[in-house]
């Protein structure tokens, strides 16, 4: 976790300082003017003319789309420029690499490198109730603990919103065992299909951290489009499926992928849109279309025009032909859901594809989903190195130079790792409130983006000790993860609202910090009076009679003197 953070932080505060910048924020990106292509003025609004704010009230700062152009609530052209998430779709049923991270820490890592949109794969298996992810490391993950996939998901979902960061929704698989060509199969019917989207789309109904829904990935095989036949029709399941949506969350994008081969022309799966110059989508509610092709090098599969001698430059037509002229055209905006590989050296085949697809995205104001942060994509790689911590340095350069600015949040929230809190639990040892002991275990909760130096930090236990008559008190600490021999007590008079003591918890010098999102481990504390007589703890400020861990204002906080988690006694 330590070297999770210093990279998570490294990345945070070297876009803070100006160094190694995207464009957006004023670094030495390629392009600075890309992202502010100009569009029609009566574009700039929603002509489904829909409320801007949430039935709770909350302002919300929905997208639409004109001619290629997406826009927010306020007229202005945003450009999707985000990173893949995968694993909810697999057997573990969550995003990957939460057994050696923090999702947390994930979120922050990826707001640190300036990608404003998470695309997040599922199955459909993983929104049953009761689904349960597997694969998760509890100790760095304690609030994830207990909640099924879709429980995870509404936690992902919370974590972008902290963090300024959209989530594009992706039915990657009817189930775990793999993707399929159509979008039904033996085990999800159609009607499943479009019944689990109705579902998300009521569920996150009002939440602009979600921008829309990617119906079904990578069409392939038998699929066609415009035939008219509705076994394979991928066109007319798409315009289905997408107004079911749109009925229930009319906010909402809908994205649709291309298929692999239209009228013989065959493709990258999900990458032919062809068909869609003749058979366009058709949308109940207006301007909610965003097509979205997927594209690979040669690391994926060795197609006929990397082999051409004219490579690379060759390129830009065969864009042109599958997906690019619905943008130059202006028929509808154009997302590039997955692209990636391994290699983005110019001395390279996999390399040039990249360099020259992001070029030619970049001229044409195309955005695009990067595939992806996990490292464990056989044949693309992540932007992760194996160990799920280390960014490969030479992707993070290539892609953060055309990256588009944070699409705004109808609340405000300001993109980038949250502040976050300190907060204690407690539990007590002794509930009874006439003891002879006051007992109790606490922990400390770090739900920071940085490290939580306990040298900094005092804690303290308010309470009444009633009539001593000359004797005295002791106060021993039983227990602690962080080292009995690194916590040291103090009994301190007060005199506020009562209480006449407080016992004062300090840490050492050699004490381990508290990382980012994780806990301090258990302190076991005990209070009593030299002659073992009773305390009556009715009156006591921070006594509290729950013997289940939970979070406790009535116990006070502190770094470097000043007042971080609690109320003090008045």
């Amino acid at each position: 976790m330590a070297l999770a953070l210093l990279l998570v932080l490294g990345g945070y505060f070297a876009l803070r300082s100006g160094s190694n910048l995207p464009s957006w924020l004023g670094g030495p990106g390629k392009n600075k003017e890309v992202w502010t292509k100009p569009v029609r003025a009566d574009c700039r609004l929603d002509p489904a003319n829909l409320p801007q704010t949430s039935q709770s009230g909350q302002p919300i700062n929905n997208l639409h789309t004109c001619e290629d152009a997406i826009l927010d609530a306020h007229g202005e052209r945003v450009e999707i420029t985000g990173i893949n998430w995968f694993g909810m779709e697999t057997g573990t049923y969550s995003p990957h690499g939460l057994w050696t991270r923090n999702w947390q820490s994930m979120l922050d890592q990826i707001v640190s490198l300036g990608y404003n949109t998470v695309r997040l794969p599922f199955s459909n298996e993983a929104l049953r109730p009761g689904t349960m992810p597997t694969s998760i490391n509890y100790e760095l993950n304690q609030d994830l603990n207990g909640l099924t996939s879709i429980q995870v998901m509404d936690k992902i979902i919370e974590g972008a919103h902290q963090r300024g960061l959209k989530v594009l929704l992706d039915r990657h698989r009817p189930d775990s065992s793999g993707q399929s060509s159509l979008w039904y199969t033996d085990t999800v019917s159609e009607t499943q299909w479009i019944d689990d989207w109705r579902m998300l789309a009521r569920r996150y109904l009002g939440n602009d951290t979600v921008i829309g829904a990617d119906l079904h990935n990578e069409p392939k095989g038998e699929a066609t489009w415009g035939t008219g036949d509705p076994k394979t029709d991928w066109r007319m399941a798409a315009e289905k499926a997408g107004n079911a949506i749109l009925k229930e969350n009319p906010y909402w994008l809908i994205f649709v992928q291309g298929i692999e081969q239209y009228q013989g022309d065959w493709y990258w799966w999900g990458g032919n849109l062809m068909g869609a110059k003749k058979y366009p989508i058709r949308l109940d509610v207006p301007n909610r279309l965003v097509y979205s092709a997927h594209d690979y090098g040669p690391g994926v599969y060795e197609q006929g025009w990397f082999e051409d001698p004219s490579f690379p430059r060759n390129l830009p037509k065969v864009f042109d032909q599958h997906w690019g002229y619905l943008v130059k055209d202006k028929m509808a905006p154009v997302v590039i859901g997955e692209f990636g590989g391994r290699s983005v050296e110019s001395t390279d085949a996999e390399g040039e594809w990249q360099r020259t697809l992001l070029t030619y995205l970049q001229q044409s104001g195309i955005g695009f989903l990067v595939w992806s942060i996990n490292p464990n994509s056989g044949d693309t790689g992540g932007l992760l190195s194996d160990d799920w911590l280390t960014i490969i340095k030479d992707k993070k350069e290539l892609y953060q130079a055309y990256l588009a600015p944070p699409i705004k949040s109808g609340d405000g929230t300001v993109f980038g790792p949250p502040a976050g809190d300190i907060r204690l639990l407690y539990r007590n040892n002794a509930p009874d409130a006439n003891s002879s002991v006051i007992a109790f275990t606490f922990r400390l909760s770090n739900d920071r983006p940085t490290p939580l130096d306990l040298s900094h930090v005092e804690v303290r236990y308010w309470f009444s000790a009633g009539d001593l008559l000359g004797r005295t008190m002791e106060a021993t600490v039983d227990w602690s993860a962080v080292g009995q021999g690194n916590v040291s007590t103090k009994l301190q008079p007060a005199a506020v609202a009562g209480q006449d003591h407080y016992l004062q918890i300090t840490f050492g010098q050699n004490t381990n910090k508290v990382e980012a999102y994780s806990y301090s481990g258990d302190t076991i504390i005990r209070i009593h009076k030299e002659d073992w007589s009773t305390f009556l703890q009715t009156n006591d400020y921070s006594f509290v009679a729950s013997k289940d861990f939970s979070p406790s204002d009535k116990m006070t906080v502190y770094v470097d003197g000043k007042l971080v988690w609690g109320n003090e006694p008045r």
